[in-house]
């Protein structure tokens, strides 16, 4: 029975047509059908840029949903579904709200996010990343670095500070992988000198900077 109906095949208009010769005797069939065709005369009044195409193989969430159900796909990838849900008429209930209809979609994040990098869709803003990375030595060297973050920021300058007190290896693993070229380094001995120490990832040099001077070299980078 299941059979005839998942491998349907043709254009939508077709599959209804099959669907009605298999299911339309019976009163859930003819009402699902009814539905679909109703949908379908909607979505063909309004500019609809995206493919809609009725796949009678789909199932989600038979305990709840009462009604059709969507998925939507990324086109150009091969990564299933983004985002899906449907109709639901008892489900409100559950919360101690009943005879509340809905209709409800979740977005999958994380398949979103892989189908924008596959298909280079982010913007170059988004990509770009720190100009500069302050070392976190600790709680008092974290706090000093937040104003000197601050006063970065304010000029224009893209500054991080790294999150956690771990091992300088890792903080400075973390820079290199970001390709955040300038990594500023604020311990016991630069809080109380006011001179910084900048290195730079690419050649590996370290010096010595005032905060007011930092800024200028980084405006020009």
């Amino acid at each position: 029975m299941l059979e005839p109906i998942i491998n349907l095949g043709g254009d939508n208009r077709k599959k209804l047509n099959c669907l009605t010769e298999l299911l339309g005797g019976t009163a859930e069939g003819s009402k699902g059908i009814a539905e679909l065709e109703t949908m379908l005369d909607l979505l063909e009044g309004l500019d609809i840029q995206s493919e809609v195409e009725i796949d009678q193989s789909l199932a989600r969430g038979l305990n709840y949903y009462t009604g059709a159900i969507i998925e939507v796909k990324a086109k150009g990838v091969s990564i299933g579904s983004v985002c899906g849900g449907g109709r639901y008429d008892n489900l409100t209930g559950v919360f101690g709200l009943p005879d509340v209809s809905g209709v409800g979609v979740s977005f999958g994040a994380d398949r979103i996010y892989d189908v924008l990098r596959e298909l280079e869709l982010f913007p170059p803003q988004v990509q770009a990343t720190s100009k500069i990375m302050l070392v976190n030595f600790g709680e008092k060297e974290a706090v000093y670095a937040l104003k000197v973050l601050e006063e970065l920021q304010k000029t224009g300058v893209s500054a991080e500070l790294y999150p956690d007190t771990a091992k300088m290896k890792k903080q400075m693993k973390y820079a290199d992988q970001k390709g955040i070229r300038y990594v500023l380094l604020i311990g016991e001995e630069e809080m109380k000198s006011g001179l910084l120490t900048l290195k730079d990832m690419e050649s590996g040099e370290q010096k010595k900077i005032e905060l007011e001077k930092l800024k200028v070299v980084l405006g020009g980078v």
